[in-house]
């Protein structure tokens, strides 16, 4: 079966995010990428200028599918938004234990290997941090207005608080190869985020 422009370029995109997730940006060569995605250098070269191209192009696209989730998730439900941010991170927490996913999520991979290497793939990874911090930054506001949560610091403030706490315990976990990290930052969320009196 014949595939299309769009449907090559993602797949190009997806097999790239795998390999790396378990290797890293600059561990994962352009030839083993054309292996496993079974395509031609020539394919590769239509689609992206040059690796960090892609890697931005891959970032972009991880970050857009990341986001399109948690605003969903934060979105589709009326109810008290406060839990809602709580069971999105109880869902990444319960994940990451059943799926022993210590390889963890292409922004933890790559945030600190390719920033001082790659201007283009470091403001990718800027631009894609900054639209979740501001969907939380929404849904924390959400919460206030309903009367769901009390937060002492801003709703900006807070979702950059989340997001940083998130980030470093997923690194903390793939470092030790343990949830505890993950177990101790949403514990401290729940702190973060008090009920109203």
């Amino acid at each position: 079966m014949k595939t299309t422009r769009y449907d090559t370029r993602e797949h190009i995109l997806m097999t790239g995010e795998q390999l790396c997730v378990q290797r890293g940006f600059n561990g994962m060569g352009l030839i083993e990428l054309l292996k496993v995605a079974e395509v031609p250098k020539g394919s590769f070269y239509h689609y992206f200028s040059s690796k960090e191209a892609f890697g931005v192009a891959m970032l972009e696209r991880y970050f857009a599918l990341y986001h399109q989730r948690l605003r969903e998730y934060l979105e589709e439900s009326q109810g008290n938004q406060r839990q809602r941010i709580l069971d999105y991170y109880q869902q990444s927490l319960n994940t990451f234990c059943q799926e022993h996913a210590f390889a963890g999520c292409l922004s933890v991979k790559l945030s600190a290997e390719v920033c001082d290497l790659s201007e283009p793939m470091r403001i990718a990874l800027d631009a894609g941090s900054k639209a979740l911090i501001s969907t939380l930054t929404a849904a924390l506001e959400r919460a206030e207005q309903q009367g769901s949560l009390r937060l002492i610091n801003t709703p900006e403030a807070c979702a950059q608080n989340l997001y940083m706490l998130w980030l470093g315990a997923s690194l903390q976990s793939k470092i030790s190869r343990d949830s505890t990290p993950l177990v101790n930052a949403w514990q401290e969320m729940t702190r973060m985020l008090p009920e109203p009196l």
